[in-house]
């Protein structure tokens, strides 16, 4: 090993993630302590956050939202794909009480909310970073499909742009859904959002769930930002300090297996990742999904992810096409998996 680092940087979004349980339960720091290593969250540092959309931070592990990794990599990151989960995270479509709106057929002609381009300092990333946008498009996008509707079929109406606000963590998770106050005074007919903060935002608006998009039967409908996510890591972190990243992917790993059997602990410290009121963890969250927080590089789902990477490129969410197979490597979690096979067989 070379270069040896003394802090292991890592960053996930405010969803159910194996990566935020192995940090909450201490394993991360349990694992890595011995060697002098820290662990340490960008959520933590406003200097270093931006990272978060860059991935040019060599010592960092991402486990989150595909549409800034896509994005990251599009414009020349020289990051890596070693895993993908998916969590189904209470994606849907709001409306007002007594709208009619309980179908995805329903949303034949009405009016839906989509975002704008959000501001950002560095130009290249205002695709990318137009979360709420692009993630509002693929939404409804699915809903459509499942009805054998397609864009055409609506009126899609802008609702501005999401710009940082002064609020605490949850009052800006609920400020990327710029189009709920135009659903409240009737500008709009829908809007999609996602996540347990949005759940608790629709109560205090007095907004209800026209259609659970989590219900749809088949996933291809419900591929978006979070669906399926990824986990990266720069090619430095991997030319380096190969086992590293291998020791923190089996601690991952494990926490999956924990959350399996412990759904009840795990919304509990689902509260302080999500920034979530419990009801709204719970209705956000099955125990189904939270059972299954294990990435892999099966094949469906990278045909789900290659799914989300042609829709970004079509919906100009992306500034230019890449292979997807030249992103990935296997090598990272099938060592993990092999070790943490070697870990639960010497306890036998």
């Amino acid at each position: 090993m070379t270069d040896a680092i003394d802090t292991i940087w890592f960053t996930r979004c405010p969803v159910p993630t194996a990566t935020g349980l192995a940090y909450r339960l201490g394993w991360l720091d349990a694992e890595f302590a011995p060697d002098g290593i820290k662990i340490a969250t960008l959520q933590d540092n406003r200097e270093l956050g931006r990272h978060h959309y860059d991935h040019q931070l060599t010592s960092l592990i991402r486990e989150g939202g595909n549409l800034l990794a896509i994005a990251a990599r599009a414009q020349g990151a020289p990051s890596r794909l070693i895993g993908l989960t998916w969590t189904d995270e209470a994606q849907a479509i709001l409306v007002r009480p007594g709208s009619g709106i309980s179908r995805p057929e329903d949303l034949k002609g009405k009016r839906l909310a989509l975002p704008g381009w959000t501001e950002k300092p560095d130009a290249a990333h205002v695709r990318g970073s137009s979360i709420a946008r692009g993630m509002s498009l693929h939404g409804i996008k699915g809903a459509l499909a499942y009805a054998g509707l397609t864009f055409d079929d609506v009126h899609f109406v802008e609702v501005g742009q999401q710009r940082q606000t002064d609020g605490d963590d949850r009052t800006q998770l609920q400020s990327l859904w710029t189009g709920l106050p135009d659903l409240v005074e009737g500008r709009v007919d829908a809007a999609y959002v996602k996540g347990a903060s949005a759940i608790d935002a629709a109560k205090r608006l007095g907004l209800e769930v026209g259609i659970d998009l989590d219900a749809l039967p088949d996933r291809r409908w419900r591929v978006n930002n979070g669906t399926p996510r990824p986990i990266t890591v720069h090619q430095d972190l991997l030319d380096n300090h190969f086992d590293l990243v291998v020791r923190f992917l089996e601690r991952t790993l494990a926490a999956a297996d924990w959350a399996g059997t412990n759904q009840a602990r795990v919304r509990e410290v689902l509260g302080g990742e999500t920034r979530a009121e419990a009801d709204s963890v719970a209705r956000a969250y099955s125990d189904e999904t939270l059972a299954d927080l294990h990435p892999d590089l099966s094949d469906e789902r990278l045909a789900l992810f290659e799914q989300q990477k042609t829709f970004m490129y079509v919906h100009n969410l992306l500034d230019r096409d890449f292979d997807l197979a030249d992103w990935v490597d296997r090598r990272p979690l099938e060592a993990a998996q092999a070790r943490l096979r070697e870990r639960a067989a010497a306890t036998v």
